[in-house]
């Protein structure tokens, strides 16, 4: 796959990379385009290995055997996902309503950053972190201690 790559790329390119870092450079390159194949989705190393498909067999469709299983593990990680976040709402309904709302806005669907809510509120970014982090903590560890 990589080899294909580097047959395939730009050849100035390639010598370039060649003539300032020499094979130190080729392999650092090499790297990144493998770390990219391998998790982007738009790769041919995606399509080719990494994707699931549809059996067909004589006009009927079917799922295959690793189709279903994804779909079985997926099902139980979306019922754990929503039993965790049930239980962080419980804790955030019992902790301070200032570090509650902060938490909130920040991790509200419209996904806002801490200076976007220091603008809006003029609240300090340091106090926005340093409350976030606050939550974190206490999120992590009371659920912790509940499971």
């Amino acid at each position: 796959m990589l080899f294909e790559y580097f047959l395939n790329m730009n050849k100035e390119v390639l010598k370039n990379i060649y003539k300032k870092d020499k094979e130190k450079g080729l392999i650092a390159y090499g790297a990144v385009v493998l770390r990219r194949s391998f998790t982007s989705k738009t790769s041919s190393y995606y399509y080719k290995y990494r994707r699931y498909y549809d059996v067909i067999h004589g006009g009927e469709r079917h799922k295959d055997y690793t189709t279903e299983k994804h779909a079985m593990y997926t099902e139980g990680v979306e019922v754990a996902k929503w039993e965790m976040l049930e239980k962080i709402d419980k804790e955030l309904d019992t902790i301070y309503w200032y570090d509650r709302e902060i938490y909130k806005i920040y991790y509200s669907p419209e996904k806002q950053t801490l200076d976007s809510i220091a603008k809006k509120t003029g609240i300090s970014r340091n106090s926005l972190f340093t409350t976030l982090d606050n939550v974190r903590i206490h999120l992590k560890s009371k659920i912790k201690t509940d499971e």
